[in-house]
């Protein structure tokens, strides 16, 4: 039941992250390209790097700790799900230079953005 609470708990803290940095950064830039979860996919990206990269450093930290913040901050902090909506959403529109940079922009810099978490957490 623990294991249930904290993935809980960090799930939520992570929903609510994730919605006040769509919605400053929406705020902001008003362009065709999702600018707010492309910004949390690809930050949440790097979280995971550093959280699972400081995991296998530090062995004395808890196992806990992993659950809440890399599947339960993470999973609730990134989307898919908008990911995949906006994207039918730049196709309908027939925005297919959005489209493409979107969707090969997400998935490069999401890909570089864990690898640098562990290479950031391996040099410290």
């Amino acid at each position: 039941m623990t294991k249930l609470f904290v993935i809980f708990l960090g799930g939520g803290l992570g929903s609510m992250f994730r919605y006040l940095v769509s919605k400053l950064i929406n705020e902001q830039f008003v362009w065709g390209f999702p600018l707010g979860t492309f910004t949390v996919n690809v930050l949440g990206c790097f979280f995971i790097g550093l959280i699972l990269a400081s995991l296998e450093k530090y062995e004395s930290l808890e196992a806990e700790w992993g659950l809440m913040l890399a599947t339960g901050f993470c999973g609730g902090f990134t989307t898919f799900s908008t990911f995949a909506l906006e994207n039918n959403t730049l196709l309908q529109q027939k925005a297919y230079g959005l489209f493409v940079a979107y969707v090969l922009a997400s998935l490069i810099l999401g890909v570089v953005s864990v690898f640098f978490g562990f290479w950031l957490i391996k040099k410290i």
